[in-house]
């Protein structure tokens, strides 16, 4: 396990500090009332959205295709009150979940590391591009939480999350490739001709961002949930800069959760 995940995972461990405070007092009567304003979720859901710039930059002519892929998610959730209402509350969410999407555009001196032969070429790119991004995440949300009524309740806050799985990858054609810059030597790939390119190992394993949306309560357990989450951060390192403008993930979650 490297240094990032073990900071990860003391963040973690640090966030429920406070739900786990009330085993320690679990004889007394105050240790009671506490564990008493407490609610337990487990969930399930999918993710729909893609890692996009903000704003949409020159360098990308056209969308052709776009498939937001079958995102899951698996979680849990647990909500403290701070009055016996429950008007107002704060939760804390573990959720294992992937992140991911296709797509195809016509791009113009879009920056491309591509393999050609066994050899890295980088440069300018104007031509077609198809890409594939996926990402497993182990996601922590941090929100407060408010009850509207008895049924509806909204959320909004933080969010942290750590990458064990990257995958940024893709190929190039009916183009062509400028070595350097945008007046560098050309090589054409017309007709069926393909280079391929893989960034993965350049995304980020940490990444974090703000979470908001609302769940309403279809029966007495089943409820139904929606959030959206905005990633804060580029998916990729600082140190890369090959792609010369910033991505952030941002994700709409649909999904259903089991309250007890």
């Amino acid at each position: 396990m490297n240094m990032t995940a073990v900071k990860f995972v003391g963040l973690v461990m640090f966030a429920y500090l406070p739900f786990l405070n009330c085993y320690a007092k679990e004889g007394d009567s105050q240790s009671r009332r506490i564990w008493s304003g407490i609610e337990y979720e487990l969930n399930a859901g999918t993710n729909i959205g893609g890692a996009a710039p903000i704003p949409l930059p020159a360098e990308i002519r056209h969308i052709s295709h776009y498939n937001p892929k079958l995102n899951l998610q698996i979680g849990a959730t647990v909500t403290k009150w701070f009055e016996p209402k429950k008007k107002w509350g704060v939760s804390l969410g573990l959720r294992f979940e992937s992140k991911g999407m296709e797509t195809k555009a016509e791009v113009k001196n879009y920056g491309m590391a591509i393999i050609q032969d066994g050899k890295t070429l980088s440069g300018r790119w104007t031509g077609k591009v198809s890409t594939k991004y996926n990402s497993q995440q182990l996601v922590v949300p941090i929100t407060a939480v408010y009850q509207i009524n008895p049924r509806l309740k909204v959320n909004l806050g933080p969010y942290m999350a750590y990458a064990f799985s990257n995958d940024f990858n893709g190929y190039v054609s009916e183009g062509y490739l400028r070595e350097g810059d945008p007046t560098g030597d050309k090589i054409v790939f017309d007709g069926d001709s393909k280079a391929t390119y893989d960034f993965g190992d350049d995304l980020r394993d940490f990444q974090w961002g703000i979470q908001g949306g609302i769940s309403w309560a279809a029966y007495k357990r089943l409820i139904v949930n929606v959030n959206l989450a905005w990633g804060c951060n580029d998916i990729f390192k600082s140190s890369f800069k090959t792609v010369s403008f910033d991505l952030y993930p941002i994700y709409l979650n649909v999904g259903f959760g089991y309250a007890f």
